[in-house]
């Protein structure tokens, strides 16, 4: 990934498509990530950085989603790229109303083991993820083009758009 990075440049096309392609590949198996990286929260999803560029270009990031878990809308104003490790989630994309209106939402997507789904402010950044399972763990592996635990981003009402900063950190 850091060589895709640092020779795609801003050229983010590229670096969803070869990037997607590397994260599949890692996603295919389900023998490598470290238990330390797997461990669920009781109330609420978590986020292990397992590595970030020097530079800050790109993050690596396990999410682990306990029973039924799920985001609040959101957006990641990088690229990024998910890829189903174990379980399965659902993103749900959303586009802005007009004014103070109720989000819209654009579709549905489910995610299983070796897929790999895509963000960006190109492409759609704004979605809610759900661990699609109420009875298991579910973990995807995320790749995004910053160190995407210090980015300042945005959750929103989905009954109004309006959004309030935050900063999501990691567990570890």
């Amino acid at each position: 990934m850091t060589n895709l990075v640092n020779s795609a440049g801003k050229d983010e096309a590229r670096i969803l498509d070869e990037g997607g392609a590397l994260l599949a590949s890692l996603v295919a198996s389900d023998d490598w990530l470290p238990e330390a990286y797997a461990k669920p929260h009781p109330e609420y999803y978590q986020q292990y950085l397992l590595h970030c560029a020097p530079d800050n270009s790109f993050s690596v990031v396990s999410f682990v989603w306990g029973p039924g878990q799920k985001t609040p809308v959101h957006d990641h104003t990088v690229w990024g790229l998910i890829g189903m490790l174990r379980g399965s989630e659902t993103e749900e994309s959303f586009e802005f109303g007009d004014g103070n209106t109720p989000m819209r939402s654009t579709g549905v997507q489910r995610l299983d083991p070796g897929m790999v789904g895509k963000v960006s402010p190109t492409v759609g950044d704004v979605h809610r993820v759900v661990n699609a399972y109420d009875d298991q763990v579910s973990i995807s592996i995320h790749v995004y083009g910053a160190n995407i635990g210090k980015v300042s981003r945005h959750v929103y009402d989905e009954a109004t758009g309006q959004s309030k900063s935050f900063i999501s950190g990691y567990a570890n």
